[in-house]
């Protein structure tokens, strides 16, 4: 379906050739919604036509606005604003658009075929030494979203994951269980495995400062103190065990690896979100060790005397990179190189983007032309989607400490929250315990879900959970409380035995209440490909709340049920089944489920 917005270009084009005899292409004519404080649907911007009419705005506004209503039958009438050409149009075209996608199966959006390119989008990215917290949750809703997003746009897509299931950060925990876990496991302590895991990481550096601020107090500088404390050294020592291949510790790792994983699933399914493909940094990194040495041996990379290699990367503006340390294991970069290659080989995708915080913007700089450095032109494709970090009311998180917001604690107390805020309102009293609980965490959910996706990605947010769970405002339980309401006026129209139309007359009276909401969905195909665009559910969610606050205002002002005409009752409740329908289609996109009643 061509855009209205196209045919006033095209007629806008040809009505310069017959005013000024002069061609223009239509691309570079602007077409725009006109401003809600002003009257009108579409507006011209007439300022960049001036140097080919010779004439004032007014006068050139005038006559191309003349023209195009001799043109396009859908124009009732027109208004000059200094350079701005306000178009109205007749209330028929807005009954006959909200008629031409009354039966859409999904709105706006488009189904990849097997030709359409393959976005590889990798998000969660979790390490296995603690468990997932806020941060975590920010970019798996954001990874999962965006995901979502691409498949609405046309794209073939794969979710994959990457665990950093290897290094350092493993080791301490490894090395903290086998001082002081006297055994421990989640069975015997009943504790999630990777909130387990994580408690040991804790511990290990909890430690590992004591021993530091001793080393100091004995006259060892800082630097040399927290280099030599014997707890790093052991935990370094382990590493070096577990790359060759030592019994004990690989052995180790696999329990502890497998109590993470469990935990992980369970936090994934309750946040209802999935992968294609988890890939795990132990199964790449020596694919990323064999391109360094081959980078090496080719004269891309250089060794250091202490048998380190790095890649200089001073000519492209940046600095000197380690890639493999002097004992020959290998750091982050090195395995984020296998996981490239890697994946490459797998799927050839067109695309591949990177949801990981924006304290990570140098590592995907460095990535990308290290890449490009050892012969792989596809390192172009790579995009990082860097986010801003999750505060709290109270600052920032620290993991080492112990102070993160754990994921399974927050999802657990959002789910209280929205309890009590469902039963102080009175909402749900005549449920049962099995609807009420399915209900609160679908309301809980959307809350957390909702709050995060609706700040643009770039910025830092700060998450508030009791503003979250409102049910008035810019909150996910606000839009669901409206997809409700719909519901119900839908449920009692069927109860009646009231039709919900699939086609309407197209010379319905209509107001303007109607046709501002049929407006807001008119947006809606030009929105969700920005979105896609820009990798930003951000523009879907605040789009769902102008759509929810229209339709309020429509709710407030007109009957629908009881709406005495016959015609105008027919076209409310098509209005209304269509808007809950673009509501539960863009929820979705957001990874939100929609209760049918609250």
């Amino acid at each position: 379906m061509i855009r209205l917005e196209e045919h006033i270009k095209i007629a806008t084009a040809e009505a310069i050739v017959e005013l000024y005899e002069s061609e223009v292409d239509p691309n570079n004519i602007q077409v725009q919604a006109t401003r809600k404080d002003l009257t009108g649907d579409f507006t011209l911007v007439v300022f960049p036509l001036l140097k080919i009419s010779k004439k004032n705005p007014v006068l050139t506004g005038e006559e191309i606005g003349k023209k195009l209503t001799e043109k396009i039958q859908e124009i009732d009438s027109f208004e000059v604003v200094k350079g701005f050409l306000n178009l109205n149009l007749k209330a028929a075209f807005w009954v006959n658009y909200l008629n031409s996608i009354l039966t859409s199966e999904k709105y706006g959006q488009k189904c990849a075929d097997e030709n359409a390119p393959l976005v590889m989008v990798e998000y969660s990215s979790p390490n296995t030494n603690k468990p997932l917290h806020l941060g975590h949750i920010r970019n798996n809703l954001l990874g999962f979203s965006v995901s979502q997003l691409l498949k609405a746009t046309g794209k073939n897509v794969k979710m994959v994951n990457l665990v950093n299931d290897r290094g350092i950060h493993i080791c301490k925990s490894m090395l903290a269980w086998q001082k002081w876990g006297e055994g421990a496991t989640p069975e015997s302590t009943g504790k999630k495995g990777d909130r387990l895991v994580g408690d040991y990481y804790v511990l290990f550096e909890k430690a590992l400062q004591q021993q530091i601020g001793e080393l100091i107090e004995q006259g060892t500088d800082k630097e040399t103190a927290v280099k030599n404390a014997p707890l790093l050294v052991e935990a370094q020592n382990m590493l070096r065990k577990w790359e060759a291949g030592d019994d004990i510790v690989i052995d180790l790792w696999k329990n502890m690896n497998a109590w993470v994983y469990k935990g992980f699933d369970k936090t994934y399914a309750d946040l209802g979100i999935w992968f294609d493909k988890i890939y795990y940094e132990s199964e790449t990194y020596k694919l990323g060790k064999n391109l360094v040495v081959k980078g090496l041996e080719d004269g891309v990379l250089y060794q250091k005397d202490d048998g380190s290699v790095w890649a200089d990367l001073r000519d492209d503006g940046l600095d000197e990179k380690l890639l493999l340390r002097s004992d020959g294991t290998s750091v982050y970069m090195t395995q984020d190189l296998g996981t490239a290659h890697q994946r490459y080989s797998d799927s050839a995708f067109e695309n591949h983007v990177y949801v990981v915080g924006n304290e990570q913007i140098y590592h995907f700089k460095v990535l990308s032309i290290v890449l490009k450095k050892l012969g792989y032109e596809w390192a172009d494709l790579l995009f990082h989607l860097s986010y801003g970090m999750v505060e709290l009311p109270e600052g920032k998180m620290k993991s080492r400490e112990g102070k993160v917001v754990d994921a399974d604690d927050l999802i657990r107390e959002m789910v209280e929250s929205a309890a009590e805020v469902s039963n102080e309102l009175g909402k749900l009293d005549n449920f049962s315990d099995d609807e009420k609980n399915t209900i609160f965490k679908q309301i809980a959910l959307g809350a957390l879900k909702y709050f995060i996706l609706k700040v643009d990605p770039v910025k830092t947010m700060l998450f508030d959970p009791k503003e979250s769970i409102d049910f008035n405002g810019n909150t996910g339980p606000f839009i669901q409380y409206t997809y409700v309401r719909i519901q119900s006026v839908l449920r009692k129209a069927r109860e009646q035995g009231i039709e919900i139309p699939i086609q309407l007359d197209s010379s319905t009276d209509v107001s303007e209440k109607e046709i501002s909401l049929i407006r807001k969905l008119y947006e809606y195909p030009d929105l969700l490909n920005e979105a896609g665009n820009q990798y930003s559910p951000a523009l879907i969610a605040n789009y769902l709340y102008d759509l929810v606050k229209e339709f309020n205002q429509f709710y407030q002002h007109h009957q629908i049920i009881k709406e005495d005409n016959a015609t105008k009752r027919a076209f409310r409740l098509a209005l209304s089944n269509f808007v809950a329908k673009n509501i539960n289609d863009g929820m979705s996109i957001l990874g939100i489920e929609m209760p049918e009643r609250m």
